[in-house]
Parts: structure tokens; C-alpha cells; sequence
């Protein structure tokens, strides 16, 4: 496994390397796009480390190990948003938390401390209050009108049998279908079908 390392100063990137270094079968690279995993340490996220981290998201969409002091919730929502996938506390840092953060995050999973999940679910119920629910969305981005008509639709009905069905007009479920194929850059409605399932939502 290839993993890029990142630290403010050169104390602290010496100690990084040396850690990684002693890993079985991690190669220690310079190049971000060469790597499989980044490990980043930053006492806190200040502008230019958040800068650098969004940057590398857009470049790259490498996923992130994230060792630091400590975040708040702005910090952490800024985090995830850069690709961050592991948060681990520097008072907590060992080699073996350090190892299954990175196998974590190479494998496409996540570690986030426990006090701060608490503040991420908050954060995602206030979203769906205050952003999903007053425009009639849901986790999903799906609206109930949406669902009905994709429900249906997986289903096997046709368009006029999902229209009667609903007591819509076909134009209207025309419509439905066209909105949620365009809004979420969806190929086909059997893409739409298979979008809602990986959603949950029937």
C-alpha cells in the first residue's frame, strides 16, 4: 500500500515518516496522485492545511487519514468535505490505531472518534430538518412524489398504469420521471430504479 504523508513542520514529518516506514508493506511516497491513502498531521485546520486538503480532493479523491489535536464540528463537517475519512486524536496515536485507521480508509470505510459522531448525526438530523424536509426531500434526495412513481415503476407498470394508479395525469408522471432522471444525472429510468434501491428507499 502507498500512502503520501503530510506534517506542518519537519519534527513532526521526520516522526511521521519513521512510523509509516516501519509498517510491513506500506511504501512511503512523496507523490499524492502515486498514493493509495494520505496521512495528514495538523494540530489544528487551519487555512492552509483545509486549502491544501480541498485541493487534493479535487485533484485526486485520495481518501484521508486525518491526525490532529482536536476538531470541533465545523472543523470536522470542513474535514469530511476534504476527503477525510479517518479522524484519529494525536494523544491517542499508536502504531496499531495508525494501521487500522489507513487499512480503514484504503478499504473505503471510515473511523471517526465517538465524541464526534455524536456531533456529525447531529449535524445530518439538522440538515434533513432544516434543508431536505421544507423542500420535500429525504436522505435520498428523492421526494415522495418521486418514490411513488419509481416504486411503481420497478414494479413493472407503464406509464398510463402509474398515472391511474396515483390519480395523476401521465403527463405528470412524465414529468416526475424527467425531474428526478435530470436532478440527479441519472442515464435511464432503469438507472433511477436502481438509484432509489441503493438508497433504501423500497
Amino acid at each position: 500500500m502507498k500512502i503520501v504523508r503530510y506534517a506542518p513542520d519537519p519534527l513532526s514529518f521526520a516522526g511521521l515518516t519513521e512510523l509509516l516506514s516501519a509498517e510491513p508493506g506500506v511504501e512511503v511516497v512523496d507523490e499524492w496522485s502515486a498514493a493509495d491513502v494520505a496521512v495528514v498531521v495538523a494540530d489544528r485546520l487551519r487555512h492552509d492545511v483545509v486549502s491544501g486538503l480541498r485541493r487534493s480532493a479535487e485533484e485526486t479523491g485520495k481518501p484521508v487519514v486525518l491526525i490532529c489535536a482536536d476538531l470541533t464540528e465545523g472543523e470536522l463537517l470542513t474535514a469530511v468535505e476534504c476527503r477525510v475519512v479517518a479522524v484519529l486524536p494525536r494523544p491517542a496515536l499508536t502504531p496499531e490505531r495508525l494501521r487500522h485507521c489507513i487499512r480503514t480508509a484504503a478499504a473505503g470505510g471510515g473511523v471517526i472518534p465517538p465524541s464526534l459522531v455524536g456531533e456529525l448525526l447531529k449535524h445530518v438530523d439538522r440538515l434533513r430538518r432544516e434543508v431536505l424536509a421544507p423542500n420535500g426531500l429525504n436522505a435520498s434526495g428523492l421526494t415522495t412524489r418521486e418514490i411513488d412513481v419509481l416504486r411503481l415503476m420497478a414494479d413493472g407498470l407503464e406509464t398510463p398504469e402509474i398515472a391511474a394508479e396515483l390519480n395523476y395525469s401521465e403527463r405528470t408522471v412524465k414529468n416526475v420521471l424527467y425531474g428526478v432522471t435530470h436532478r440527479l444525472n441519472l442515464r435511464s429510468r432503469s438507472h433511477a430504479i436502481a438509484y432509489a434501491m441503493r438508497a433504501g428507499v423500497f
